[in-house]
């Protein structure tokens, strides 16, 4: 049996033809963008940016971003091209499954499950904390017993917007993608008004020197140091152009979102040109409204007096400048943005959980499709209650960075599978191609490569638990119910391109 099994192209396009498995195709090129908007514009805006500014680049800060972005996009184009020639719900999970094997699409299936299902929790989390800031001193106050797993004994908050939008997701993609839309109008909207408003704010002194002068700052030690540190003695630094790179390391996790918008192919009403025209546009929104507010925020308060554990740094900077009213409605719209990260990161687990089912690596009750809203209810409903429980009763700030390099493994598959799959299929329609080809997919491991060694040795450690007990999943089930396994035709085994669908 073979481990390293492709699955045809047009057996996975086939599958999503089965009465029993067909998702409602309802989203337009509009939806994509705002699905990629909503899910990126989060904390990334209205949190990370005074904490890179403040600890690591100062003003240029606005550079550290414009660094991530061009690492992000490199990827972000080897995710257009997949997505609109293998326009299948999955993601990273189907991509290499066409083009990579079995064995490593289950690995980076499983990989995309931790993502995207810890993220959930983690942001619900955050999303309590504004909701309970908000409320103090009102007859609504949140009680501490139940406002939060540190100094209570739960976050009830947390749990119960993730059972809401557990609800909205299960009722269709088209709602979701309606209320998505008018939460992302109020953040971007608020966004835009810290930039019309604040650069009458800003002071030019505030923003020199641009590039603050380099200084030496203290790293981790034992397994909290950086992997690239303990293998090259590589030192960290604030400020200066190494500052500015590692600034771009820290941001680069605020563009992770387009990812999701590739989990959405099956539900497109035209994949082929739409997943480009999504995963491209709705980086280049994010990457213009992050560099504006960067540059606001430093103008308004010098990078010296940013707070970098502030959670609400747009806020202060307003508030400090003598506009209070305006920083409590930036924070308000900071909280509703957050519900819709949530919303789309869910969104995104339920998607790949269920291309998994369907093709016979998870139990098969998964993959059931409601008859009536046509979304994937059972692993919604599941995924939805077991995030719920995870953000009510844990305390997951340890396990957050396991975001960020299950995200990174995934890019560095998807970029890999882009040659691949040239070489394995070239008579393959691709409405997008991705240019300079293997040029910008090598581009776009080494940079993933680089930002994964810059993470702690202790989320390196808790990743490879993760993936072994992945292994032992596989080996005991998905092995042998696969259907690529199971079926009775020819399937491709690594060798010359197939045109045989499975099952």
């Amino acid at each position: 049996m073979k481990l390293l099994r492709t699955k045809p192209v047009e057996g996975a396009i086939s599958d999503t033809l089965e009465p029993e498995h067909r998702l409602s195709k309802s989203l337009g090129a509009l939806d994509l963008t705002v699905f990629g908007v909503g899910v990126t514009i989060g904390g990334g805006l209205f949190v990370l940016t005074g904490t890179a500014a403040a600890s690591y680049a100062g003003p240029a800060v606005a550079l550290s971003f414009v660094l991530a972005a061009v690492a992000c996009g490199l990827a972000a184009l080897c995710y257009a091209e997949f997505a609109s020639a293998v326009p299948v719900a999955g993601s990273a999970y189907t991509f290499s499954y066409a083009a990579l094997g079995e064995l490593i699409a289950w690995l980076i299936g499983w990989d995309l499950i931790l993502e995207f299902f810890v993220a959930a929790a983690a942001v619900a989390g955050g999303w309590s904390g504004y909701l309970a800031t908000a409320l103090r001193g009102t007859p609504l106050q949140i009680p501490t017993a139940v406002a939060n797993t540190t100094d209570g004994v739960m976050n009830l908050p947390a749990g119960l917007l993730i059972l809401a939008l557990t609800g909205v997701l299960v009722a269709g993609i088209k709602l979701s993608s309606r209320i998505n839309q008018i939460a992302v109008a109020v953040k971007v909207g608020a966004a835009l008004l810290f930039v019309v408003v604040g650069v009458f704010m800003v002071k030019v002194s505030n923003l020199a020197p641009f590039v603050p002068s380099s200084r030496p700052t203290e790293g981790g030690t034992g397994l909290t140091q950086p992997l690239i540190q303990a293998m090259f003695g590589v030192e960290p630094a604030m400020f200066g152009w190494a500052g500015v790179a590692s600034g771009a390391a820290v941001v680069f996790f605020a563009f992770i979102g387009f990812d999701v918008v590739a989990t959405t192919a099956e539900e497109a009403r035209d994949p082929q040109r739409d997943m480009p025209r999504g995963i491209i546009g709705s980086l280049a929104i994010c990457t213009v409204l992050y560099v504006a507010v960067s540059l606001v925020l430093t103008g308004i308060q010098n990078y010296a007096r940013i707070d970098p554990e502030d959670a609400a740094p747009l806020a202060t900077a307003l508030v400090n400048a003598g506009a209070p009213a305006l920083g409590r409605i930036i924070a308000v719209a900071a909280a509703v943005g957050i519900t819709v990260v949530v919303m789309i990161l869910l969104l995104g687990q339920t998607r790949v959980g269920f291309a998994m089912a369907r093709d016979g690596l998870l139990p098969g009750f998964f993959a059931k499709v409601h008859p009536r809203f046509r979304t994937p209810y059972v692993v919604t409903i599941v995924v939805g209650v077991a995030a719920a429980v995870l953000a009510t009763f844990t305390s997951i700030t340890v396990l957050a960075e396991l975001v960020n390099i299950g995200t990174l493994a995934a890019f560095i598959l998807v970029s890999i599978a882009v040659p691949v799959l040239r070489a394995t299929r070239p008579d393959l329609p691709r409405a997008f191609r991705t240019p300079f080809v293997p040029l910008i997919p090598i581009l776009s491991v080494v940079v993933c490569a680089y930002l994964m060694l810059n993470l702690a040795i202790e989320t390196w450690l808790r990743f490879l638990v993760w993936m072994l007990v992945g292994f032992v999943i596989y080996f005991g089930y998905g092995r042998r119910h696969s259907r690529l396994a199971t079926t009775t035709e020819p399937v491709d085994t690594g060798g010359p391109p197939s045109s045989s669908t499975p099952g």
